[in-house]
């Protein structure tokens, strides 16, 4: 996934077995990356990319699932998620093929009449492309299901205090070392005169899952213009918010990956709209005002501590 993973396991009892998790593990987060690696030629999300059938196209339970999630959440947003995005985000100089210098508008025109979650049909068990050309990009939900599938195999072996963080991706259940609810940073992002180490505040995790996503960690350097991930699928350009953060709460990581990244191409006052109608979510955004000061936006069901912003609901 080229990033990093942490995992705390609180027990009471010592790790008899602790080379045999260690393998457990990594068998997991390898048979995702053979399944929707996008950097991978071979594994099923790359072939499935290939593949110009407009048949439908048999694939595993576990990338039905992953695509699955990633519908519902283009549907909710009226499709400020898209994973088709594949060849644009490549356009912009991402992912795996990343192309040189800022795309003029016919090469967006283009790629956009690829791209589109629409052309996306789920069956029993297969997919359909309705666009012969459609890719598929799930780097901004399948992270978060990796975190739950490691989470899931730690927790089948019994134990209960856990923390499992992918890529700044994460959730956990029970109590940490001090036998108190997990503890997670919120990143201040490091835009202009604001330093990086400095939290945002401190929000107190009760077993759910968390995920964050902002434009100030990943982002490349196109012609001395610092272009940041978060791509608006609709318009094939980077997104231009208040929005300098944002992090879900939800049960599952890959429904808070989803979320994150859907929220980000939104400005506050839209978000916070939309998620109205959506149980078991909770949003906190960092905004910037138009003078540059900072605040975070929170719904009413995070549980944060010490913010360095005023925190408005």
């Amino acid at each position: 996934m080229g990033t990093t993973f942490a995992i705390k396991i609180i027990s009471a009892q010592p790790f008899n077995n602790y080379q045999n998790l260690e393998i457990g593990i990594d068998s997991v987060l390898e048979e995702i990356n053979r399944q929707m690696s996008t950097w991978d030629p071979n594994s099923e999300l790359s072939r499935f990319n290939r593949n110009k059938s407009i048949n439908p196209i048999p694939v595993s339970s576990q990338l039905f699932k992953v695509v699955k999630s990633a519908m519902s959440v283009s549907e909710k947003t009226n499709g400020a998620f898209d994973i088709t995005v594949f060849e644009l985000m490549g356009l912009w100089g991402f992912g795996p093929s990343p192309k040189d210098g800022i795309p003029t508008d016919k090469e967006i025109e283009k790629v956009l009449s690829n791209t589109g979650w629409e052309q996306v049909k789920l069956l029993e068990n297969d997919i359909k492309k309705l666009n012969p050309n459609i890719k598929i990009d799930l780097n901004a939900i399948a992270k978060g299901y990796g975190v739950d599938q490691v989470f899931n195999f730690i927790r089948g072996l019994g134990y209960k205090d856990v923390f499992v963080e992918i890529g700044g991706e994460l959730r956990c259940s029970g109590k940490n070392q001090l036998n108190k609810s997990w503890r997670i940073g919120i990143d201040n992002p490091n835009i202009g005169d604001y330093p990086s180490k400095e939290l945002a505040g401190v929000i107190i995790m009760d077993n759910r899952s968390l995920a964050t996503s902002g434009n100030y960690r990943n982002f490349v350097n196109i012609d001395g213009e610092i272009i940041g991930h978060t791509i608006n699928p609709k318009l094939g350009k980077p997104i231009q918010t208040n929005v300098l953060s944002v992090t879900v709460l939800a049960e599952s990581c890959m429904n808070a990956d989803g979320w994150a990244t859907a929220l980000m191409t939104m400005d506050y006052e839209a978000g916070k709209e939309i998620v109205r109608s959506e149980k078991n979510l909770d949003v906190i955004w960092i905004i910037e005002r138009s003078d540059t000061s900072r605040r975070l936006g929170s719904t009413n069901g995070v549980k944060i501590e010490d913010s360095i912003y005023e925190i408005i609901q």
